[in-house]
Order: structure tokens, then C-alpha cells, then sequence
């Protein structure tokens, strides 16, 4: 059972560095040829959500990067 959860644990690392990854690819591809894809708009209109939901967003925020961190 350890490795099977050892096994999802990796999968999901994997995963997650490869989003990161794109994320980053997205960002330069729109700061080089304005915003193709629509990347940065896209990462723009998230922030604005997390504002527009006063304490709760901020707090939900946190909680991501917190997560985030300590993996």
C-alpha cells in the first residue's frame, strides 16, 4: 500500500512540474509575440478572482502556497 501511494505521491510531482513547465512556456511565448495564447490575461483574470473574493481569497491564497511549499 506505501507503494502505491509512493507511486500517485511521483505521478502527481510529475505532473505538477510539467503544468509548471507550460505555465512558464506560456508566460514567455506571451511576453515575446503579445499575449498569443492568452496566458498572462488568463493568470490576470485568476489574481483579480482571488482580489474580488476579499479575506477569503487572500486566506485561500495562503493556503495554496502554502500547500505549494511544502511539497
Amino acid at each position: 500500500m506505501k507503494k502505491a501511494f509512493e507511486t500517485v505521491t511521483s505521478f502527481i510531482n510529475d505532473v505538477t512540474g510539467l503544468l509548471q513547465g507550460l505555465v512558464v512556456l506560456g508566460i514567455v511565448v506571451g511576453i515575446l509575440f503579445n499575449d498569443y495564447f492568452g496566458v498572462i490575461t488568463a493568470i490576470g483574470d485568476l489574481m483579480a478572482k482571488f482580489g474580488d473574493a476579499g479575506f477569503a481569497g487572500l486566506l485561500s491564497l495562503m493556503l495554496i502556497v502554502f500547500w505549494y511549499n511544502k511539497n
